[in-house]
């Protein structure tokens, strides 16, 4: 079993890697295994809403966003972690994560989805909220903690002194591992969950 994570700072030792390395150890002590992928440095465009993925299978542009592809779908779980940048996750991994979940089809059913936010102050339960939407529109549960996925701090050295941010990463990383496993022997047990397709609601003539 195996969580794919994604550092989506900029910086690969500052206060986002902190914290994720935080959850990493507690994944591996609990058997999962993990591979981080440092993407916030990357010049990674948005979506242009080309369509071409529809056809091809995968985005029209040739970068890190299709090398991810594959690793995303052979894991059993994705932990994204991002900087706050004006109330909202980084840039980057905004544009990485549309293209990633957007030009992909295989099923992301039943694998589980995390997001950790640093911040200094504020802005962090809004960038939360963003990155757990990626998870809840793909049919993936979502690890939560014994408080919201958050480290505050202006440093890596700062979120060492979060206590409480440090301990809420060890429980996401034990929460996130149990459901790994949970899944897992469910699915042999019973099989995964019925999913419905049959329906596309969209109003295109204006008409009521």
């Amino acid at each position: 079993m195996k969580v794919l994570v994604l550092n989506g700072s900029p910086h690969a030792n500052g206060c986002t890697a902190t914290a994720l390395d935080e959850v990493i150890r507690i994944l591996q002590e609990d058997g999962i295994e993990t591979e981080l992928i440092q993407v916030g440095h990357l010049d990674i465009r948005g979506c242009i809403a080309c369509g071409h993925c529809s056809k091809a299978g995968k985005c029209v542009f040739d970068d890190p966003v299709n090398e991810l592809a594959p690793k995303f779908e052979a894991s059993d779980g994705l932990l994204v972690g991002s900087p706050v940048y004006y109330g909202s996750p980084n840039g980057t991994i905004l544009s990485l994560l549309d293209r990633l979940f957007y030009s992909t089809h295989f099923s992301k059913h039943m694998k589980v989805g995390a997001g950790v936010v640093s911040c200094r102050r504020g802005g962090n339960t809004a960038t939360f909220d963003v990155l757990n939407k990626y998870f809840t529109i793909s049919g993936m549960p979502v690890a939560s903690s014994t408080y919201w996925n958050q480290v505050h701090g202006f440093s890596a050295q700062d979120v060492k002194k979060d206590l409480e941010g440090l301990q809420t990463m060890r429980n996401l990383g034990h929460n996130m591992a149990f459901m790994i496993r949970a899944i897992a022997d469910a699915k042999e047990k019973y099989g995964m969950p019925k999913q419905e397709h049959e329906f596309f609601t969209s109003f295109p003539d204006g008409k009521e």
